[in-house]
């Protein structure tokens, strides 16, 4: 086995993958049934060879229920017309958030056929993250048959005035799980945060977990947050428990398994509070949200946080919950927030379909993917990013925004340019990103580089074109630079 099975780099690229469909289209393709372990060699070379982490979304058992939930829900049967045109109920395998047990799905392969996976993974230095759902079960779960405090509670009274938010099992009452903004998901039942039973079932279940993969993305972290969870239930939770949840249950896994990860699905900016209690990278919600709507003073802003910050952060312009990039950013737009996505510090996240331009959203709840062409022009601008932005050798490397500044006094078009260095002694890595359509110019003070007398050459690794610059000349103006809208430079700079 790789000595790297553990050994996470400080910037990892993680590739998603919605498994089910994932091996259903490669089902399809090759004319037999592939399950996780008997996934070709070469699809692993092709598809993920210059990520570092694959992310295997909705390996669990799903809950029969949840299903039949799945295929009846109105709501839910408009999104299946959009992403496949002719849907039967066979393409309907219902939520990957609705577990029904953590046992990897006999449909994928069961437990073994991860192992064999895996191993797969290992082989090529590659590290495996698995779902973690912290804040429901589904509504048919074993523990729903236990006399026990693990979940919140309702009375009969509210089962009749509120039968969207409530359940039965037997003569005992469930509240469904929830996000307090939200009408609750149906298909499952609140586990109580406050419950200690509820938390020695969660630390056995990732334990379970963790003798699998190397982390867990987890499922609306933030909903299990003690003053969430109290504004959330009120005096259904009870009081809080001393230790925060996340806090009790990361420390006992790490415990164990001290290099286990612990990613958070989180939003309303409480990525540090997570980030304290213990996890290792957040979603960045508040980048993803800044990127789409095009602010490039907001955005770089968001960039100037502290670094020990940042580095904790999991930067996306896609993942399975948001649309497709090529839709919701455009096209070209796509491309230049992927490249500020995807060089940042921190955890970077592409979706499976991304690298294709694709832009149908699927829904989780279906089991098979729609067909797209690729978008020759996304296709082959990944095939570049993917080769060059900055992996493993820079780990140890210091990350700075440079400062952009106006070739003349009347051109205000520098503000639409995004600019950053990585330095690891003589490596120097610079980026550059017209995060906008129309065509920009600027200079790029490059700090930290003493210039001198020598000539500089500046290697668009992008766009495979060189430049050679005078020291003084970039000591007394900075680096000039002009692109046309949503281009960008990613700069291999060199003393000759």
């Amino acid at each position: 086995m790789s000595t790297k099975e553990h050994s996470w780099p400080v910037h990892p690229k993680i590739f998603e993958i919605n498994t089910w469909p994932w091996l259903m289209n490669f089902s399809d393709i090759y004319g037999h049934n592939i399950k996780l372990d008997s996934i070709p060699i070469e699809l692993i070379d092709q598809e993920l060879t210059f990520f570092d982490v694959v992310w295997l979304m909705g390996v669990w058992e799903r809950s029969p229920i949840g299903r039949e939930i799945a295929m009846n829900q109105e709501g839910l049967q408009e999104e299946y017309r959009k992403a496949l045109r002719y849907y039967n109920t066979q393409d309907v395998v219902g939520s990957p958030y609705s577990v029904y047990y953590y046992h990897v799905s006999s449909q994928l392969g069961g437990r073994d056929a991860l192992k064999s996976f895996r191993a797969d993974l290992t082989a090529h230095d590659l590290l495996l993250i698995l779902d973690y759902v912290p804040n429901h079960v589904s509504i048919d779960h074993l523990w729903t048959l236990e006399k026990s405090d693990v979940f919140i509670r309702g009375t009969l009274e509210e089962l009749m005035t509120k039968p969207y938010d409530y359940f039965s099992v037997g003569t005992t009452v469930y509240a469904h799980g929830r996000d307090p903004n939200f009408p609750p998901w149906i298909d499952t039942v609140q586990i109580n945060a406050f419950s200690s039973e509820a938390r020695s079932k969660a630390v056995n279940t990732l334990l379970s977990i963790a003798e699998q993969c190397d982390g867990v993305r987890c499922d609306m972290a933030m909903l299990m947050i003690n003053d969430v969870f109290s504004k959330t239930w009120g005096e259904k939770a009870g009081l809080p428990l001393e230790d925060e949840y996340w806090v009790d249950i990361i420390s006992q896994v790490k415990e164990k398994y001290p290099n286990f990860k612990f990613i958070a699905e989180v939003y309303w900016d409480m990525e540090w509070d997570l980030i304290q209690q213990g996890f290792d990278f957040c979603y960045d919600k508040r980048l993803y949200d800044r990127l789409i709507q095009f602010n490039v003073q907001s955005i770089k802003e968001h960039l100037s946080a502290d670094i020990n910050y940042q580095n904790k952060l999991l930067r996306f312009i896609e993942n399975h919950d948001e649309l497709r990039a090529a839709a919701a950013f455009g096209a070209e737009a796509s491309m230049a927030a992927s490249i500020i996505t995807s060089t940042l510090p921190g955890a970077r996240l592409i979706y499976e379909g991304q690298t294709h331009g694709y832009e149908i959203k699927m829904p989780v709840q279906l089991g098979r993917g729609s067909t797209e062409e690729d978008n020759i022009v996304i296709t082959e601008f990944y095939d570049k990013l993917l080769k060059i932005v900055p992996g493993r050798e820079w780990d140890e490397a210091k990350w700075l925004l440079c400062g952009v500044e106006p070739t003349d006094s009347n051109d205000f078009s520098f503000k639409n340019i995004i600019s950053y260095q990585w330095l690891k002694g003589e490596q120097r890595l610079l980026i550059v990103i017209n995060y906008n359509p129309n065509h920009s110019k600027a200079h790029i003070r490059i700090n930290e580089i003493a210039y001198g007398i020598s000539d500089w050459y500046f290697t668009d690794l992008l766009n495979e074109k060189e430049y050679k610059y005078k020291g003084t000349d970039l000591d007394e103006n900075g680096l000039y630079v002009e692109l046309e809208g949503w281009k960008s430079h990613i700069f291999d700079v060199k003393k000759k």
